[in-house]
């Protein structure tokens, strides 16, 4: 156990990152997540019955001291950071033209500083595993929608993915860009129902995370996108 790979998750104590933190314990690693809500990580951890191989750190992933803490946390208490998931975000759903402006801030913070941040935090240790940065994008990140300040958030991600790649890929680090459709998770709750027609589940969003982390040394995955059957966008 104390040799087996280590992942830190932002948003990690429900939905994508739970999926994924949940896959990475059963393939015998070792998962730090991060999240707001302590009631919620704590909740998690008891749901998987608290095991050995799970750390949970409440946090914010758009602060800089905190996802730095978190990253110090982990390699304190594992001794080694092979993969960093970029998970933390959220949606306002609203437009630029009539939309409440009020949340846009937060949302750019967490949705774009956020995987910024945790990359700038994270990528000596990666350096030294050579190590892999997950960003979760977003279809939204890839065909506009009308007004949607959101799917501008999720365009910078996509833009940040290749950045960072054509930086770090001399340090043998590899970054993956996972952009989903539509997922059944708690994304929509602040939306107030879920959108219609066939929905993604969280578990096969982290299926293409977790294959994406177990590619073979040297081959490096760059961009996947997941919708449902019968998405039109």
């Amino acid at each position: 156990m104390t040799d087996s790979p280590v992942a830190l998750i932002t948003g990690g104590g429900s939905g994508i990152g739970a999926a994924v933190a949940r896959q990475l314990l059963d393939a015998g690693q070792r998962v730090a997540v991060t999240g707001r809500g302590e009631a919620r990580l704590r909740g998690f951890a008891e749901e998987l019955g608290d095991p050995e191989g799970l750390l949970t750190i409440t946090g914010n992933a758009g602060d800089y001291d905190q996802i730095r803490a978190a990253v110090e946390v982990t390699l304190k208490e594992f001794g080694r950071l092979d993969t960093v998931v970029a998970n933390a975000g959220f949606a306002t759903h609203d437009s630029v033209a009539e939309g409440d402006p009020a949340g846009w801030t937060e949302m750019v913070l967490t949705n774009v500083l956020g995987p910024a941040l945790l990359i700038r935090a994270s990528i000596d240790a990666l350096k030294e595993t050579r190590g892999r940065i997950v960003l979760v994008g977003s279809v939204a990140g890839f065909v506009p929608g009308p007004g949607n300040i959101y799917g501008a958030t999720k365009w910078a991600v996509t833009g940040l993915a290749e950045n960072t790649r054509r930086q770090v890929t001399e340090w043998g680090v590899g970054v993956t860009l996972i952009a989903p459709g539509r997922v059944e998770t708690p994304f929509w709750d602040s939306y107030g129902s879920l959108p219609p027609g066939h929905l993604l589940t969280a578990d096969q969003i982290a299926d293409s995370v977790v294959w994406a982390i177990r590619q073979p040394e040297g081959v490096d995955i760059n961009t996947v996108v997941v919708r449902p059957i019968g998405q039109p966008n």
